[in-house]
């Protein structure tokens, strides 16, 4: 009896060809949730480190009776002076010791912190100078506590702390770029840039450049800062009344 051999079986190039296609809806479908996953669980680490560090900039008024200074934001991790707060003697008394940036990154060294957010970039840190002043032992200007304090004599004027409880702070959180305030008179603010990190330091001291509109007001410097929830960017800040209320909870006010 003739035997017939059939040819082995097998894909042609167009059942190929859909089989791939298949597959590569199919990882396109799970990349994006990996994706979306990855974004979720950098912002819920960062939005703890940031609790975190709020912890620590008033721990550290409590125990220094002032705010620290923002860092170098140029220094590259591992060289002399990375992450620690930069102060500048401009006068004969210590409340004159004031600092050499108004804003750059968060002292993370001076504080005992990580240096970068999740997605490894530093934190932009402002401080307002009122806030952050060195600490006088004797008589000095009574305006230098701040516009919003009507001190009228020297006994008034606190003896273990920068500020009083009636300084306000320079900074104004706002809901966009020329929005309307969110919040004002705010002592000092911390911002992770966010997964794209435009106008974040790197640990190298480079910013990352291409910051425009609201994230562009988060990375230029000034005291106007922007917090809503359709940009990347995640904005801490450090309201009066708790500042105020723990300084006097430590007994360095009034």
């Amino acid at each position: 009896m003739m035997r017939i051999c059939r040819p082995a079986l097998g894909f042609s190039l167009v059942e190929l060809a859909i089989v791939l296609f298949i597959v590569s809806l199919l990882i396109g479908g799970l990349l994006m949730p990996l994706s979306a996953q990855y974004e979720v669980r950098g912002r819920q680490e960062t939005d703890k480190a940031l609790a975190n560090i709020r912890e620590a900039l008033i721990g550290f008024a409590v125990v220094n009776g002032r705010l620290p200074c923002p860092g170098d934001p140029s220094i590259a991790t591992g060289t002399a002076g990375a992450g620690l707060e930069l102060r500048s003697g401009l006068g004969p008394t210590p409340h004159d010791n004031v600092c050499t940036f108004a804003a750059g990154v968060l002292p993370w060294a001076t504080l005992g912190l990580p240096e970068a957010d999740a997605w490894n970039n530093r934190y932009t840190y402002r401080v307002t100078a009122t806030f952050s002043r060195g600490i006088d032992s004797g008589p000095t200007l009574l305006s230098a506590y701040g516009a919003g304090c009507n001190l009228t004599n020297v006994a008034d004027m606190p003896t273990r702390c920068a500020f009083a409880l009636c300084t306000q702070g320079d900074i104004t959180i706002k809901t966009s770029a020329g929005g309307s305030d969110l919040a004002t008179a705010i002592p000092a603010v911390v911002i992770s840039h966010g997964r794209n990190g435009l106008g974040a330091y790197r640990t190298d001291g480079t910013q990352i450049a291409g910051a425009a509109g609201d994230e562009l007001e988060n990375a230029n410097g000034d005291a106007t800062y922007v917090s809503r929830v359709e940009i990347d960017d995640l904005v801490m800040w450090i309201p009066p009344g708790v500042l105020m209320g723990r300084i006097l909870a430590s007994g360095r006010l009034p």
